[in-house]
């Protein structure tokens, strides 16, 4: 990792739970959310992958190379950044919903290699990080980040942060009932287009709400304009429009389910300028989507 926003000045102790090299489970499937399911288009755009394949179905799940547990106090990097990113955004979530007299109920991040069981089902690490509501955890294969530097033209550690924290705003939209409600929205909802259009919604919500964990950590973390940037660069490479555009030419507006370029960069950007997460009403009747 690239050392640029200082996170070892971040809190830790955010409730990892450390599961790789361990074998998965034959079979299933997940419906995944948030940065993750994207990944589905870039590895269709980039390897000739069937999605369906991503997303289990039967078959017997990748083998998984044993690794060395480390003994406490001993973590990798990978561990300790991660450790850190997810205890601060603990730290600002239970603050933020302290003043609101509400109680934050802390997720849980699982760390695997190559594929993994949640309560929400089965996924390869081809899907990417995603949060599982059954289970209120966060699923991260740290590989996802070298393929952030690789295809995702971001990199660094405050847009590797800015993928976590997005990754906890769907948590803590489990924990408001936003989910809930944007789940029923999309049962009753006349079209694919309509019910794509809330998924759009929840999702820059999720940037909104990295934006202002962003705003929170930004001084003990001693951000950068450079820091930023690369969060913007990351946000701009997974809009719904990019990725279509660079895998088969033309755009399909009705499709997208997690909104374009410029909507992250900006839901985003208005979190992270403000800090403030009653800004990040992405479901208000005057918000410009």
């Amino acid at each position: 990792m690239t050392l640029t926003m200082d996170w070892q000045n971040l809190p830790g102790g955010g409730n990892i739970e450390d599961r790789r090299g361990g074998g998965g489970i034959p079979g299933g499937g997940i419906a995944v959310g948030g940065v993750g399911g994207l990944i589905i288009a870039l590895i269709a755009m980039f390897f000739g992958v069937d999605p369906s394949a991503i997303l289990g179905g039967g078959g017997s799940a990748p083998t998984t190379q044993t690794r060395t547990q480390t003994a406490p106090g001993e973590q990798d990097q990978a561990y300790q950044f991660v450790d850190r990113i997810l205890g601060s955004t603990n730290t600002v979530w239970s603050g933020i919903f302290q003043q609101a007299g509400r109680t934050y109920t802390d997720p849980t991040l699982v760390l695997f290699s190559n594929v993994v069981q949640s309560a929400c089902g089965q996924a390869s690490s081809a899907v990417g990080p995603f949060y599982c509501p059954l289970d209120n955890k966060v699923y991260l294969d740290t590989s996802f980040f070298a393929q952030m530097d690789r295809r995702l033209g971001g990199g660094g550690d405050f847009a590797y942060s800015y993928v976590i924290a997005h990754e906890v705003g769907h948590h803590v939209q489990n924990e408001l009932g936003i989910s809930d409600q944007v789940e029923r929205a999309q049962q009753q909802a006349r079209s694919e287009a309509e019910a794509n259009g809330y998924s759009v919604r929840l999702e820059l919500q999720a940037d909104c709400f990295a934006g202002v964990w962003g705003n929170k950590v930004s001084s003990l973390a001693n951000l950068t304009e450079a820091d930023v940037r690369g969060a913007i660069n990351t946000a701009t490479a997974i809009g719904d429009d990019t990725l279509q555009r660079q895998g088969q030419g033309y755009v399909v507006p009705d499709s997208f389910t997690h909104g374009t370029s410029e909507q992250r960069v900006r839901w985003f950007m208005t979190g992270f300028q403000g800090g403030d997460p009653n800004k990040c009403d992405t479901f208000g009747q005057n918000v410009r989507l």
